[in-house]
């Protein structure tokens, strides 16, 4: 039976092995700490946090995340430590909240390795604290019990390693920032808590975090309202691809999770986006499913079965809750085989320290009987991975036919009829995600319309996943051409006369790339060339962004000089650093930090390693960029359980002229629309 503690309850330890589940409101990052006996911590080798996410006995997640799982080892932690403090703390990277006092009540339980709760602590009280130890392990008599603690720190990590006696307090709890911030900028934010439904009489998107409201059909309305506060905790996953009740997790790396209204850009109070003829009840029920499965088997899945106001809201709920379904039946799997291994492990041991096992046949039927059981647990786990895989890919080969343009492949056929839209869609695809245990099926990757973060195609030489390399050249290329792939898809959602793109190229090395949009007459002007050229396109899409803001303070977003585009503007940069000096560089990072929010988005096709003579000065830029690659490459993590995915560009098929048709009709309409 679990034991619920209170604030300074104690409850004995069943085993040295367990498991500490942390499920927050809001991401969080968990860490650890080994004390000694009056709780000192000496040194910053004994803190485990996402930065160093490995100690003796002890590992915790490598990103800020809204649920957690830490394991622990108790016969493995040094002998000289008589305390385990688990630690949380709010991010200080992204538009999270500030403090515990604004979110759900974090819920933290200590588990066997079986999944069974030895005791659980629901950390109540918190208001301005930022950072809390929220129950720790100690050593008593040579056994080991759990203490619910729940000391917050206002002052945040400094403060509360500095409580441990730890001299290094300020460094460690920059370092962990850091850390988290690196996580971040490589994690698939989880879209909003609930999907805003379109306006019928307005051509511009919802954006993500109004929590169902609509915003001004201004294009320079601040993005990063705050979003709806989420729940105390996720829901335990549902069975694959039954998903069509509940919502995708609301509370990914980088999104916010505060309560509250969208504020005035002047600081004016709230204002009401609500659609004044909207109904303010639940969405209407999905379409009728299809008739029951046969007894005993999976029910046929249906396209658009979520919950949702339009088939587009529908779909895009489904395929998160297809990406959910996915990332924790393959957590429930590695963990399951991680625990055979465990138990293989400690049967083994037990073989081993017998001296009568050593001599003669009873040692060697012993391990056998330990690895037959170990290959059953298994056997059961993959049994049950590839059922709920299955039921998946049935799901995926429903629901990728049905998907809109905006959401397609561009092999798909809907492509074949495509019109330029009316009106912005909820998401756009950026490529493809799938995990190693799945391969068979791949989840689209679907990022919220407009973008809250410029895009970074790292052309970095970098190894394939079937082994090859891609010399520099080639990766310059591939990247070139990827970048060109996405900017057709932003060119092709955008109603006629709403995305302007913008290409600077100082060296000129992206002509034939380019050609695509270069031919069809959608770029506002030939790639600006030189250092002359990169200096002259920031210099205006600067001193544009200087004019909004300046417009949206002063609570006169139409006093704006006439002539200035009003249309989103998307700005690809190619071979980044030529071509760039120090002023140019500060005007990019100026664009990536404050455009998002007025308009003006950024791509960047460019190798990391190749700005290094300009030192840190560039880490804000990349952590603030969502970093893609144009081969395919295992560096995104989901924003519930951290798995490592592979993600897949979406290039277009070799010899298929849909690229050329779409921006055909781009450009059509374009110069219709400036008539």
């Amino acid at each position: 039976m679990t034991a619920e503690l209170t604030r300074g309850q104690n409850h004995p330890l069943p085993g040295a092995r367990l498991e500490i589940r942390v499920s927050a409101g809001t991401p969080v990052v968990a860490g650890a700490t080994l004390g000694d006996e009056d709780g000192t911590i000496h040194g910053v080798e004994q803190v485990a946090h996402p930065g160093a996410p490995t100690l003796p006995g002890l590992e915790v997640s490598r990103q800020a995340a809204a649920d957690h799982r830490l394991a622990v080892d108790l016969d493995a932690v040094p002998d000289a430590v008589h305390r385990v403090s688990v630690l949380l703390a709010l991010p200080t990277a992204g538009r999270g909240p500030a403090r515990f006092g604004a979110v759900a009540a974090p819920f933290v339980a200590v588990t066997g390795l079986d999944g069974d709760e030895v005791a659980s602590y629901t950390v109540t009280g918190l208001e301005a604290e930022s950072a809390v130890v929220a129950l720790e392990l100690y050593r008593r008599q040579g056994a080991w019990k759990v203490r619910a603690v729940g000391q917050g720190y206002a002052g945040g990590l400094a403060e509360l390693f500095a409580d441990q006696k730890l001299s290094q307090a300020h460094q460690l709890a920059g370092s962990i920032h850091e850390a988290v911030a690196g996580g971040l900028a490589r994690s698939v934010p989880a879209p909003p808590a609930a999907a805003p439904a379109h306006r019928p009489d307005q051509g511009t998107a919802p954006r993500a975090g109004t929590g169902g409201s609509v915003p001004p059909a201004s294009p320079y309305d601040p993005q990063g309202a705050p979003s709806p506060s989420p729940g105390p905790g996720p829901q335990g996953p549902g069975a694959p691809g039954q998903h069509g009740a509940q919502q995708p997790y609301p509370g990914g790396p980088g999104e916010p999770a505060t309560a509250g209204q969208p504020s005035a850009p002047g600081g004016g109070g709230p204002i009401d986006y609500s659609h004044p003829r909207r109904q303010t009840a639940a969405p209407p029920p999905p379409p009728p499913a299809a008739p029951p499965a046969e007894p005993g088997r999976p029910a046929r899945p249906v396209a658009g079965d979520a919950t949702g106001w339009s088939m587009e809201e529908r779909l895009y709920n489904q395929v998160w809750g297809m990406f959910e379904d996915l990332a924790r039946t393959t957590a429930a799997y590695r963990s399951a085989v991680d625990f055979a291994d465990s138990r293989m492990e400690k049967e083994l041991d037990q073989v081993l320290s017998d001296p009568r096992n050593r001599i003669g046949g009873q040692g060697d039927a012993a391990r056998e009987a330990a690895r037959a059981r170990h290959g059953e647990l298994v056997s059961q786990a993959r049994e049950v991975l590839d059922r709920d895989v299955a039921q998946l890919v049935a799901e995926a080969e429903v629901v990728e036919p049905a998907l809109p343009a905006a959401f397609a492949r561009w092999d798909n056929p809907v492509w074949h009829a495509y019109r330029v839209p009316m009106e912005i869609p909820m998401a756009l695809r950026l490529g493809d995600l799938h995990l190693p245990e799945a391969d068979r099926i791949r989840i689209p990757m679907l990022i919220r319309l407009p973008l809250e973060r410029g895009l970074w195609i790292d052309s970095g030489r970098s190894a394939s996943l079937d082994g090859s390399f891609a010399d520099s050249h080639e990766m310059r290329r591939l990247g070139l051409e990827t970048a060109v792939a996405h900017a057709a898809r932003l060119l092709a959602v955008y109603p006629a006369g709403e995305f302007t793109v913008h290409v600077i190229d100082p060296a000129g090395s992206g002509a034939q790339a380019l050609a695509p949009l270069v031919h069809s007459g959608v770029l506002a002007a030939p790639p600006a060339q030189g250092a002359a050229g990169a200096a002259e396109v920031l210099a205006r899409l600067t001193e544009r962004v200087d004019l909004v803001q300046m417009a949206l303070r002063g609570g006169a977003p139409d006093a704006l000089p006439p002539g200035l585009d009003t249309s989103h503007q998307l700005l690809i940069v190619n071979d980044f650093p030529h071509g760039f000096d120090d002023r140019a560089v500060n005007q990019l990072r100026y664009l990536a930090d404050e455009g998002p929010a007025v308009g003006v988005h950024l791509m960047m096709v460019a190798d990391r390693e190749e700005s290094s003579g300009f030192g840190p000065l560039l880490d804000p830029l990349w952590r603030s960029l969502l970093r893609l690659t144009p081969v395919a490459e295992d560096h995104l993590a989901d924003p519930w359980v951290g798995h490592a995915w592979t993600y897949e560009p979406p290039l277009v098929p070799p010899g298929s002229q849909v690229l050329q048709q779409v921006l055909a009709q781009v450009a059509a309409a374009r110069r219709s629309w400036d008539r």
